[in-house]
C-alpha cells in the first residue's frame, strides 16, 4: 500500500495538474504576498465546478487590478466597497467579499502576512486530542473576524465561509490553502513560500474524492467527512510518509477524481 500511494503521489504531483485546478490562479504571481493572498481568496471560493471556481477567482483578482497585495494595502474603504460590488460566487456574495477584503487588509496591517497568523496559532496550540493545525486554523478564524469587525464588518453570515475545526469542520479549503503555501515547490505545483510551518504540520484537504478513496483503501472506516476523520486519515498517512504526509493528497485525489477508483 505504501509503495502504491507513493507512486500515485509522484504521478499526480505534476505541473500538468495545474491548468484546470484552482491553484492555477496564485501561479500567475511571482511575489510571495500576492501568492498568499491570491491563494487564500481562490481557496475560499473552491467549491463547486472547477471552471466556475477559476472564472470567479479570476474575476475577483481582476477587481483588484491583478495586484492583490498592493490593492489591499492601499485601497480606501470606498475603493474596497466598489471593488466587490455585484460579486457573486454561489453563496459567497458581495457582502462576504467586502468582509474578506477588510479582514485581509487588517491582517496585512497588523501581522504583515497571513503566514504570521497561522504560525502564531500553531505555536500557541494547547491541543491534546487534535493536531496543532486545528488551533492554527481556529486562531486564524478568530483573528480574521476580529479584524473584520474592527474595520466595521461584523461576521454575520460570512462566518460560515471560514472553517472552524473546533466545531467539527474538516476545513478542506484551508487545509488545501496551507498545503499550497507550505509544501515545497520542487515539483512545480505547490509554492513552499511559508517557512514557519513544515509539511509535517499539514492536514489532508478531505473531500468526497479523497475520503471515498481512503475508505476503499481501508485507511479509514469512519463515514463522516469531518475533522475527526481528518485526524484519523493523518494517522494513516504519517505511516506512509512522516515528513510530508499530505503529498498523499495527490494520490487520493488523482485516484478518485481522475481514475474513478
Amino acid at each position: 500500500m505504501k509503495v502504491f500511494l507513493l507512486e500515485k503521489a509522484a504521478e499526480y504531483e505534476d505541473r500538468s495538474f495545474i491548468e484546470d485546478d484552482p491553484i492555477a490562479i496564485p501561479h500567475r504571481y511571482s511575489k510571495t504576498d500576492d501568492i498568499e493572498l491570491a491563494g487564500f481568496l481562490t481557496a475560499s471560493l473552491a467549491w463547486g465546478n472547477r471552471k466556475s471556481i477559476l472564472k470567479s477567482a479570476d474575476a475577483l483578482m481582476g477587481r483588484m487590478d491583478h495586484e492583490p497585495a498592493a490593492f489591499l494595502r492601499e485601497a480606501s474603504d470606498v475603493e474596497l466597497q466598489q471593488a466587490v460590488k455585484g460579486f457573486v460566487h454561489r453563496t459567497f456574495q458581495e457582502r462576504d467579499a467586502a468582509l474578506f477584503f477588510v479582514a485581509l487588509r487588517g491582517i496585512l496591517k497588523r501581522y504583515g502576512s497571513l503566514e504570521a497568523v497561522f504560525v502564531e496559532g500553531h505555536q500557541q496550540s494547547t491541543e491534546t486530542d487534535k493536531s496543532a493545525m486545528a488551533d492554527a486554523i481556529g486562531h486564524f478564524h478568530r483573528v480574521f473576524f476580529e479584524l473584520a469587525a474592527a474595520g466595521g464588518m461584523p461576521a454575520d453570515r460570512t462566518r460560515k465561509h471560514v472553517a472552524q475545526p473546533q466545531k467539527g469542520s474538516a476545513a478542506k479549503r484551508l487545509n488545501m490553502y496551507t498545503r499550497w503555501m507550505v509544501r515545497p515547490a520542487t515539483r512545480g505545483v505547490d509554492f513552499g513560500v511559508w517557512k514557519g510551518l513544515s509539511p509535517a504540520d499539514l492536514m489532508i484537504p478531505l473531500d468526497v474524492h479523497t475520503g471515498n478513496v481512503a475508505r476503499k483503501l481501508e485507511l479509514i472506516d469512519r463515514k463522516a467527512n469531518d475533522w475527526q476523520t481528518v485526524e484519523l486519515m493523518m494517522q494513516a498517512l504519517r505511516q506512509v510518509d512522516p515528513i510530508d504526509p499530505v503529498r498523499m493528497d495527490f494520490a487520493l485525489f488523482g485516484l478518485g477524481a481522475i481514475e474513478g477508483f
